[in-house]
Parts: C-alpha cells; structure tokens; sequence
C-alpha cells in the first residue's frame, strides 16, 4: 500500500502543502491572502533555485555542502565592489557573482573527478575555505543598506505582474532547469551517471565528468544567488546564510530526489522546497516555539528519507531458484540431477 501511494508522491506531497495553508487559514485567514502566498512565494525563491542546483549533483550521486557558503563569498565581493564603486552595473556584478560561483563549483567538480576526493569531504572542506575568505575580504565588518546603491537594491524588488523580479528568477531557473533536463544530452546523461554507472560506462558517459558538470551547474546558481540573497536583505557579512545547507539539502529529499542518485524531478524539488517554505511561515503564525520547528522540520526529513528508501529500494534478482527436482533421482541412471 505504501509503495503504491508513493508513485504518486508528487501529487500527495502537493496535496499536504495544500492542506497545510487552509488549516493555518483557518485560524488566521489573512495567511491565504493572494498578497501573503506571493510573498510567501518570494521568501522561497532562493531555496527553490538553490535547491535545483543541489538537485543535479545528487542525481550524480554526490552532493555540495558549499552552496551557502559560495553564496556568503560572492554575495560579499559584490556588495564590497558596489560599496567601493557603485557606478558599476548592478547587471554586470550579477554576471561576475555567477562566474565566481562557477568556478567555486569548478574546483569541487575538479577535486572529485580528477582527485577522488569523495564529494562529502570535499566540500566540507571548501565551505571552511570559502567562510574564512570571507572573514579575510571583509575584516569580520558588515556592509549594510546604506552601504550599497539603490539599484543594487532594488532590482529584486522590481514588480513584474504582481511578483517581485526575485520570484520571476526562480520560476525561470525551473523553467531552465526543467528544460535542460529533459531534452538536453546532458541533462539526461546526469541520470544516467547517477543511476547506472555500468551502462553510463557502456554508452560512454563519464561518470565523474557528469559530477564535474553538475557542480559547475550548482556553483553557478549558488553564485547567481549571492546576489539576491545580499540584495534582498541588504546585508552582507561573514555568516550570511550559515546552515543554509542543510535546507538546500532538505528541499531535495523532501522532494524525492534521492541521495544514492539518478531519481528526482523539478517539480518534486519545486515541491519540497515549498514545502519547507510553508513550514517556515506557517508555524510562528500558529505560535509554534522556533525550538519546536527545528524539531518538526527534522522529522520531517527522517521520514522522508526512510520514504525515499522504501520507494527507490530495487529487489535483487533471483538467478538460482531451488527446485525439488534439483534432488530427484534419474530412473534410467540412479544418479542424482
């Protein structure tokens, strides 16, 4: 029964998010206000493209543990450059921060492909690296919104049929994400280095270049969202996003992307990323202490990845099955078979 529902684990977990606004509706109407599920949209969209970003390197069986902190590190050097010279292009300080993020995601890719270096380890190693950085570049200071030029600010906030230009990023990076898996060769090859080396090796995919491009894809993304996450708060400072991993990472699971690689979907990703979102929103409105949302949010990671287990768990094929006549006596011989 179990397995059964879980075909359909997109729709259920669609149906819960559903369920979960109208019940903290109930109690407090102005929550399902159009106004408040955009807004709510909003605050999730750097999650939601994060997520996507984490998403194609768990499909190669890795995983990157540097998203935040490559955030934290581009988002300072483009404040830091806005503050020391704010007649530079708040669109060209948006390409170099993606750069920069690339090539954050370069070195990991680099790292496991051609080192070996298990991807956990690797970037554990590299979110330190990218932290003390950027106590380096700032001093421990903090750059704040007088700090920085109002169109570095506001350009998120640029209103585009009703949702803020931050929302209309994440719903192009779906778009994007979406695309690029389904129809590119590389995109489907992610699949396939992640689910099955042996026929990745057999069709002539690298596996290991597959984790290179997947992390170049994060790193990117990460580095785009550098921008925005420095923009929308209008702060920027040494721990800016610290233990925002573990929500990136959470987003996916939720959304059934599985950690041992090769299964997810965009919008299992999109899902789970809302989801968290809701959560997030939802339980100070019901007055839930934040010590109880830690615990609720960590529970509802564990169980959906004992779900992701039973649900991608493959039975093993039998290749020998007893037979009873495996032990009968051939008449014409008296041997046994």
């Amino acid at each position: 029964m179990i397995k059964k529902l879980l075909k359909y684990r997109e729709l259920l977990l669609a149906v819960v998010i559903v369920l979960m606004v109208l019940g903290v509706g109930a109690r407090s109407p102005e929550f399902v206000g159009a106004g408040n599920l955009l807004e709510m949209f909003n605050d999730t969209s750097i999650l939601i493209i994060l997520a996507l970003g984490q998403m194609m390197v768990l499909l190669t069986k890795g995983i990157d543990l540097s998203m935040a902190a490559n955030l934290a590190l581009t988002g300072m050097i483009v404040a830091l450059i806005n503050f020391h010279h704010p007649d530079i292009p708040v669109w060209s300080l948006v390409l170099l921060a993606t750069v920069l993020g690339l090539v954050m995601g370069a070195i990991n890719g680099l790292l496991v492909w051609k080192v070996g270096i298990p991807p956990i380890v690797v970037t554990l190693g590299t979110m330190s690296i990218y932290r003390g950085i950027i106590f380096l570049l700032s001093n421990g200071g903090w750059i704040n919104a007088h700090q920085m030029s109002p169109q570095f600010l506001s350009l998120p906030r640029t209103t585009f049929i009703g949702l803020p230009l931050l929302g209309w990023c994440a719903i192009a990076a779906l778009i994007l994400v979406a695309y690029f898996l389904r129809y590119s060769r590389t995109g489907r090859a992610l699949y396939t280095a992640g689910g099955n080396a042996t026929a990745a090796y057999y069709t002539g995919i690298n596996a290991g270049k597959m984790q290179f491009v997947s992390f170049c894809l994060s790193g990117a993304l990460a580095g785009f969202c550098g921008y925005l996450w420095i923009s929308r708060f209008a702060v920027a400072y040494v721990d800016v996003a610290n233990g925002f991993e573990l929500q990136i990472v959470a987003a996916c699971v939720i959304g059934g992307i599985s950690t041992m690689g090769g299964i997810g979907s965009v919008v299992g990703c999109l899902l789970g990323a809302l989801f968290l979102g809701v959560i997030n929103n939802a339980l100070p409105v019901i007055e839930v202490s934040p010590f109880w949302q830690m615990a609720i949010s960590g529970g509802v990671i564990v169980i959906a990845v004992i779900l992701n287990e039973r649900a991608n768990k493959r039975k093993g094929r039998l290749i020998l099955r007893h037979s009873p006549a495996v032990h009968s006596v051939r008449p014409e011989t008296g041997a046994r078979s």
